[in-house]
């Protein structure tokens, strides 16, 4: 358990404006990573190893895409017992994402609607920060895995979005665990229809052919994972998931966050542009994994995210079909101790 209780921190971050109190949390993890100012929120990480993707994963909880977009807090993050840390999206060049407000907390249903837009420092930000961190060294046995979640320019027309998925994957398959190829954000214009069957189909033969070329390059088979909507039918689904092993992708990341509004109706913000993310994502979420489970089979690799806020939610991502969890909003609403509590409840399940 970590040495600072959440439950004091909590309300003075609620009390400030919610991008604000992200920047902040994640300047003040920038700061104290790495020295003894991180025991104030640091936890002891359950071991549970499981194999995926030809990856050790240390246990079967991680952070999801989206919380640090410029790979500053990788330490400071990895200190609060996740077995793996997934940083991004992140985009060829530096943008400022869309305009503010972007972030809004709907506290009554545990959730946050954001239309952040990929807002990032570009990729040559991203590596140097990765190239900074020291996670791997002081890892042991089983150090925690990275993902390098990768995304295209709002600039760039859909119609040329596979050379920033190819530019992105190249600037970070040297350093990656794995990657993730983002095509699920609500928030780049058009970015979804890239889950469409033919432009998927496009998009993945092109990340194929180039991993191949990478493989020769850099002596080693990167995993590549696809993150995917909550926001699709029976059929749409199992279009993706053929496409998905018709490229060779080594997994599936089910799901982001969601356009659906019927769980928050009549809350505050809840009629704001973005994705919502956090407990109304729950049940959306797990009948796309249950989905993906049955039309991928028992084998292929699956992270389950959206909507974990307790122990009991992440057990219920596993129970629907995933091999290992992450979690973001979940962190907001009730802390580090989330990471380890869900650790431990999927580990005595087994």
């Amino acid at each position: 358990m970590s040495l600072l209780p959440y439950a004091l921190a909590r309300p003075f971050l609620f009390g400030l404006d919610p991008e604000t109190a992200h920047e902040l949390t994640l300047h003040t993890l920038a700061r104290v990573q790495g020295t003894p100012l991180a025991w104030a929120y640091c936890n002891r990480r359950v071991e549970d190893p499981v194999v995926l993707a030809g990856l050790k994963f240390p246990n079967r909880v991680g952070l999801a895409a989206g919380l640090d977009k410029n790979a500053r807090c990788i330490d400071g993050l990895g200190a609060m017992g996740f077995g793996f840390v997934e940083v991004g999206t992140v985009t060829p060049l530096a943008q400022p994402g869309n305009p503010k407000p972007r972030l809004f907390r709907l506290p009554e249903a545990r959730a946050l609607i954001n239309r952040l837009g990929f807002n990032n420092d570009g990729l040559d930000a991203f590596v140097a920060n990765v190239k900074r961190s020291t996670f791997r060294s002081r890892g042991g046995a089983t150090p925690m895995l990275l993902g390098l979640n990768i995304g295209k320019n709002a600039a760039t027309p859909i119609e040329d979005a596979t050379s920033d998925y190819l530019k992105g994957l190249d600037g970070v398959y040297p350093h990656a665990d794995y990657v993730a190829v983002n095509i699920s954000s609500p928030n780049t214009k058009n970015l979804r229809a890239l889950q469409s069957d033919e432009a998927l189909d496009s998009l993945l033969g092109a990340i194929a052919e180039r991993r191949e070329i990478l493989v020769g390059q850099h002596g080693k088979r990167v995993p590549i994972f696809v993150k995917i909507a909550p926001d699709l039918d029976e059929a749409q689904v199992e279009v993706i998931a053929a496409t998905l092993q018709r490229h060779g992708m080594d997994g599936v990341i089910a799901t982001n966050t969601t356009l659906a509004r019927d769980a928050v109706k009549g809350l505050s913000h809840a009629e704001e542009t973005g994705g919502l993310s956090g407990a109304p994502v729950l049940q959306a979420s797990n009948r796309v994994i249950r989905q993906l489970r049955a039309a991928l089979g028992k084998k292929y690799p699956i992270i389950g995210v959206g909507g974990i806020m307790s122990a009991e939610d992440a057990l219920s991502k596993i129970k629907a079909g995933a091999n290992v969890v992450q979690i973001y909003t979940g962190l907001i609403y009730s802390g580090p101790d989330l990471v380890r509590d869900a650790a431990l409840a999927i580990k005595n399940s087994a």
